[in-house]
């Protein structure tokens, strides 16, 4: 067989059905993103109104490139790389479009390199909340336990390689046994501990006042900055850009309605998000704690939370083991393009491709376990302004997150939008008439806008 055509119109290289591959993409957007990043966002961004924004970015920039990633995967029928070269060729488009997988490739290697130390924190908390190690614990005992696994290599180093090693081994096992094992477990268990979470939120005493924070726009608290953070975490939650939609989507039977799947999955997506934050809020307005704590909300305000509240250790535990849960149904799927891509261009089994892949970001992500400790005052390119003072975790995340993301799900959106032929398109899409026509219109036009402003704003 050819490195350029790898089977997967084979049924066991299919997704069995419409909603495994909603759960499996619905999986890899619901991740640290969702639980971690979007409450602390909202609460550092003034709640109600931030949260308009940001459901209004989900469906006109965020949906429209998960739209096009995917018909462009399930088009190609291989990796990122090389469904490009392939489309480019059928597309009779310039050759310079190839970059778009390559760039998915090699952005989710990065992200999942840091991702997975993150990951291993969820490991280690869910142990601390089950220990009963918060309760009772003051701030500033908090902060020094969160301090001393951030300045401690070996054990961060620990749990970074279970947390690879469980990723590794999903992915290994293929589509039917690994994959699609790993989400029809894993999402349902996520969404039952997140409204278990709810529901003993709703017990707080301080629910109502959540909800108004996240629900009663109030336009004074909503900054410049705080719409275009709205803007880029809309494209971050999704997971666009980064090669995973294109292999995901490699993946799904012609026989799946692109338009409603990818619907389903921003809605299933966004609703994680709200419900995070109504699961996080009322612990934080009920203990008088700032939702505007930034990215320590997770792993400093709510461990204190936890630990002055009744059966605190216990819902502390099933906190974690949440976090855990979605980072790893994240994970799985940024795994994925690197997976595909050996398999093609290496010509070795899914189970070495996956442990190569495994061990190659594992010990990138050492730099990101150093950056907190040994290495937290060497900035590799801190000669240059615009670097200066990060380090080599902070260089990873800008470099994804601030660059690759953005431009990667830019190039789709033009190559979707302007460069493919439109003999096909629409079928292929499934939508019709002006609902189609005004896909197109937010694809070729409004989507652009958005993205290019997010990525300026970034830069400057």
């Amino acid at each position: 067989m050819s490195q350029n055509t790898r089977p997967h119109q084979q049924a066991n290289n299919l997704w069995s059905s419409r909603m495994v591959f909603i759960l499996a993409a619905a999986g890899s957007a619901v991740g640290l993103g969702n639980i971690w990043k979007f409450p602390y966002i909202t609460g550092e961004n003034g709640g109600g109104a931030f949260v308009l924004i940001y459901l209004a970015c989900i469906f006109l920039i965020g949906l429209p490139v998960l739209i096009a990633e995917t018909m462009i995967g399930r088009r190609g029928g291989q990796s990122p790389v090389a469904t490009m070269r392939t489309l480019t060729e059928t597309e009779g488009a310039a050759r310079g479009w190839r970059v778009i997988g390559w760039n998915g490739v090699i952005a989710s290697f990065l992200v999942l390199s840091f991702y997975s130390v993150i990951g291993g924190w969820a490991l280690v908390y869910i142990g601390k909340a089950a220990a009963g190690l918060f309760t009772g614990a003051d701030a500033g005992a908090i902060g020094s336990q969160f301090g001393g696994l951030l300045a401690s290599p070996r054990e961060l180093l620990l749990w970074h390689s279970v947390f690879m090693v469980i990723v590794v081994f999903i992915v290994g096992r293929g589509i039917r046994s690994g994959l699609e094992k790993a989400v029809n477990m894993l999402m349902p268990l996520l969404f039952v501990l997140l409204v278990a979470m709810v529901i003993y939120a709703m017990n707080s005493g301080s629910f109502g006042q959540a909800v108004s924070f996240m629900f009663a726009p109030d336009f004074s608290k909503l900054t410049t900055a705080g719409i275009l953070t709205a803007l880029g975490h809309a494209a971050f939650t999704l997971s666009i850009g980064i090669g995973v939609l294109m292999a995901y989507g490699s993946y799904l039977p012609k026989s799946v309605n692109i338009a409603r799947t990818a619907m389903t999955i921003a809605v299933l997506d966004t609703s994680v998000a709200l419900l995070a934050g109504l699961a996080i809020f009322p612990l934080v307005f009920a203990n008088g704690l700032e939702p505007g704590t930034g990215p320590g909300l997770i792993f400093v305000t709510l461990p204190l939370a936890f630990g002055q509240m009744s059966g605190g250790a216990l819902f502390g535990t099933i906190f974690f083991a949440l976090l855990l849960v979605a980072a790893i149904t994240s994970a799985i799927s940024m795994l994925e393009p690197v997976v595909e891509w050996l398999e093609e261009h290496q010509g070795v089994s899914r189970a070495k491709s996956a442990l190569a892949g495994g061990l190659a970001i594992w010990f990138t992500g050492i730099g990101t376990v150093l950056s907190f400790n040994v290495w937290e005052d060497l900035h590799p390119l801190g000669f240059i302004t615009f670097f200066e003072g990060k380090t080599v975790f902070d260089l990873l995340d800008f470099l994804v997150s601030n660059l690759m993301m953005p431009l990667g799900g830019l190039a789709i959106a033009l190559f979707a939008g302007w460069a493919m032929k439109r003999q096909g398109l629409q079928a292929d899409i499934g939508l019709e008439g002006s609902t189609y026509k005004a896909f197109m219109f937010v694809l070729r036009y409004l989507t652009p806008a958005g993205i290019v402003m997010v990525f300026l704003y970034n830069l400057i």
